[in-house]
């Protein structure tokens, strides 16, 4: 019984001078007259408590690909358990990753160690109204662990001592689902030896400062998200469609919402194919609106609900975020697009403890990819075109002025072309101090710098694209990403001839020729090269056009034409330095003593006899092969000369293991060994890795032809993983190293 009294003597009507005692507070249990009372009267014990047993957690379903997760959480419990303390663990993750279906899995299954029961609240940290307040999660704790509704304390500190005291000797296991903050879990953690699972989108950091133990959940194998396809569909469709299930898996990025919302429409089609899913998904502008279910299960109010707890800085790098074109990210793209911004580096914090960013190796950042279809779209819905093409500019001027500076100091010889930037000030990443650093960042970058490529053209920035293209040469050049080089020049040709700018057609058609001729296409290359000397002609630009000569000599010789070749390389080494350019005449010089000391033995040579004939034949063609390396060491030795006085000692560099190798074939193994040597010592430090190859491939012969056979194997064998390294264009000179390696083993002779 409870009475509530005003707390002071008053007459009662009609009866005189009889008085009743009005208490101010609350009285519980029997009610006696006693005058005047100040304050709250507890008579006698208060009712005791009855114990129950609460069993709230949420029913079971499938856990797929969880075993390590779940392992880990368990070998944290018996930790806990040995050291007499209570278990808490956070399970944080991008909405829709799975992170109450795995905290439900390991909980569930304690339940034969934790006999008391098991309670359950959602936390609301994404409810519309905002999260729940502690103090009534647990006055629901309690009144399900048997208190009185009466005897629940007003103040949220007694309610936390109570419910200390009443878990204080129960074995209880405690969901606390979609959490807000630290400060809010604290006070529903229980006493004695429970154990305590939340959940977050955030990771919760301070928890982990109190002993949490923190297990952040990314998405889905790609065998896994098959597998939760397959048992959300039922039916077999995954069995008869295995393809097409990978590829929808794929679309759905691996996160279990997505391909079960998939699943589910599927499921309410029996008799749809999931390829019909599958090019439902594949347009990215609409693949949110696909993953949606009536509004009741949707990736994209998944992702809102996460993206409306930010303050606003982050919120405003999140949409921008969404317009970067590549798939990852460095910090210094946060300060390229918060330019108002003191510390752009916090939102960036702050978008990973909302689990919208996770780490990518190298303190670099990536977005779940539709978690960042749906930064995009909130871009489109809450930025201004004017306001995201200014976002798309800064960032494609930031890659462009950084892939610039990179150029810069890996090739200052090469002729950098004048650069085309917004007006709004330049961010340059650092991209190191030396040439191997800086060809590092640009292959770290290679993906971002070609994402900016395909997109500028399209973005109204064709000067962007076909500049980019050009900053990437000694990328290129030097690391053989054929696929890329000739992608990004033919994007950057096509830009050019958008902008109807003949000098960077130019330079479009003689890089991307000469990275079509390196990747294997002469004749491709050849057309390119022939198609810049016309316009080169055209323009009365005879500088240009002597360069071509060089280039078509290249295609050329690719082409089986060794002697039209060797006349284009002759043309090029002397028209060259005569219009002002002596670095490039002497590249011509080099093409020709390369050329030179690889020309073929002549077939009656090959062909060759122990007939009198036959020997003067070999005898006429060791002279010839004596006056080719003779006349390779002269063209190679002025071309070493040159490029060491323009300071290019990168292609001094090759041009020293071309003079080593016709010193070899001169029968001077000692000189030949010295300059090899010396190219390498240069090479090694630039990562060239196919050049370098050349060199140890050269020092191999030289031991091989003084009997060092262990050191030439171990030379050939360098050599061969070198050129393994660079792909296709180091495929047919492997073949022979490996050839020179199987001769060595069977004891052969060196039959050069």
């Amino acid at each position: 019984m409870r009475t509530t009294y005003t707390g002071r003597r008053a007459r009662v009507p009609g009866e005189g001078h009889r008085s009743h005692n009005e208490v101010r507070g609350e009285v519980y249990g029997s009610v006696v007259q006693a005058g005047s009372v100040q304050g709250g009267i507890h008579i006698g014990a208060p009712p005791a408590a009855v114990r129950q047993t609460p069993w709230q957690l949420p029913p079971l379903v499938r856990v797929v690909d969880r075993s390590s997760e779940l392992a880990a959480l368990e070998r944290h419990r018996a930790r806990a358990a040995r050291d007499g303390r209570p278990a808490l663990a956070a399970v944080s993750g991008l909405g829709g990753v799975g992170k109450t279906t795995v905290a439900l899995r390991w909980l569930h299954g304690l339940r034969a160690r934790f006999p008391a029961g098991q309670l359950h609240a959602d936390l609301g940290a994404q409810s519309p109204d905002g999260p729940e307040h502690p103090g009534e999660i647990l006055a629901r704790f309690l009144r399900a662990l048997g208190v009185p509704a009466q005897q629940v304390p007003a103040m949220l500190a007694e309610r936390t001592v109570l419910y200390r005291s009443l878990t204080a000797d129960r074995s209880l296991v405690v969901l606390l689902d979609d959490a807000a903050t630290a400060a809010q879990v604290r006070p529903l953690l229980p006493g004695g030896g429970s154990v305590a699972a939340v959940t977050s989108r955030s990771r919760l950091p301070g928890l982990i400062v109190d002993g949490c133990y923190p297990l952040h959940l990314e998405p889905l194998t790609p065998e896994a998200a098959v597998e939760l396809l397959s048992d959300t569909l039922a039916d077999g469709r995954v069995g008869d469609e295995p393809e097409d299930a990978r590829t929808l898996v794929a679309l759905c990025a691996g996160l279990p919402l997505a391909v079960r919302i998939a699943g589910a429409r599927l499921a309410a089609h029996p008799g749809r194919r999931i390829a019909t899913m599958v090019r439902s998904l594949a347009a990215e502008h609409q693949r949110l609106e696909v993953l949606d279910i009536d509004g009741d299960h949707s990736v994209r109010a998944a992702l809102d609900l996460s993206y409306r707890t930010l303050p606003p800085p982050a919120a405003r790098l999140y949409r921008l975020l969404g317009l970067h074109p590549g798939r990852e990210f460095d910090a210094s793209v946060a300060s390229v697009l918060l330019t108002t911004e003191a510390h752009p580096a916090r939102s960036l914090d702050v978008l990973h403890e909302a689990s919208l960013l996770v780490d990518a190796p190298g303190e670099r950042h990536r977005f779940h990819d539709l978690v960042r279809l749906h930064a995009a779209a909130r871009a489109r819905e809450e930025e201004s075109p004017v306001e995201r093409a200014e976002a798309v500019r800064r960032i494609a001027d930031h890659y462009l002025a950084s892939a610039t500076r990179a150029e810069e100091i890996i090739d200052p010889q090469h002729r950098t072309m004048a650069r085309d930037y917004g007006s709004v000030p330049v961010l340059v990443a650092d991209v190191g101090a030396g040439p191997d650093a800086a060809l590092d960042w640009l292959e770290r970058e290679l993906p971002n710098l070609m994402a900016v490529v395909h997109q500028a053209r399209s973005a109204g920035l064709p000067a962007v694209c076909w500049q980019l293209a050009d900053a990437l040469w000694p990328l290129f050049l030097r690391r053989k990403f054929h696929d890329d080089w000739c992608a990004a020049h033919r994007e950057g040709l096509a830009a050019a001839r958008d902008l109807g700018d003949t000098v960077a057609e130019c330079r479009m058609l003689t890089s991307g020729g000469l990275g079509e001729l390196d990747a294997g296409h002469p004749g491709r290359a050849l057309a390119m090269f022939e198609r810049a000397a016309e316009l080169f002609v055209g323009r009365g630009d005879l500088l240009g056009h002597a360069r071509t000569l060089n280039y078509r000599g290249l295609a050329l010789r690719a082409l089986g034409r060794p002697d039209e070749a060797a006349g284009y390389f002759a043309r090029a080494a002397t028209e060259l330095p005569d219009h002002g350019d002596r670095r490039a005449g002497a590249l011509a010089r080099l093409n020709l003593a390369d050329l030179t000391l690889t020309t073929e033995q002549t077939e009656d040579a090959r062909q060759a006899t122990h007939t009198e004939e036959a020997r003067q034949t070999r005898q006429a063609e060791e002279t010839g092969q004596t006056r080719r390396a003779e006349e390779a060491i002269r063209h190679a030795g002025a071309a070493r000369t040159m490029l060491l006085d323009v300071g290019d000692t990168y292609n001094a560099a090759r041009a020293a293991t071309l003079l080593g190798r016709a010193q070899l074939a001169a029968n001077r193994p000692g000189r030949a060994a010295e300059l090899l040597s010396s190219a390498l010592a240069t090479l090694r430090g630039m990562t060239a890795n196919y050049e370098t190859a050349r060199a140890v491939e050269g020092l191999a012969e030289v031991s091989e032809r003084r009997g060092q056979t262990d050191l030439a194997r171990t030379h050939y064998q360098e050599a061969l993983d070198l050129y393994a390294s660079v792909g296709r264009s180091g495929y047919d000179e492997a073949e022979a190293v490996r050839s020179r390696l199987r001769r060595l083993e069977r004891g052969e002779p060196d039959g050069s």
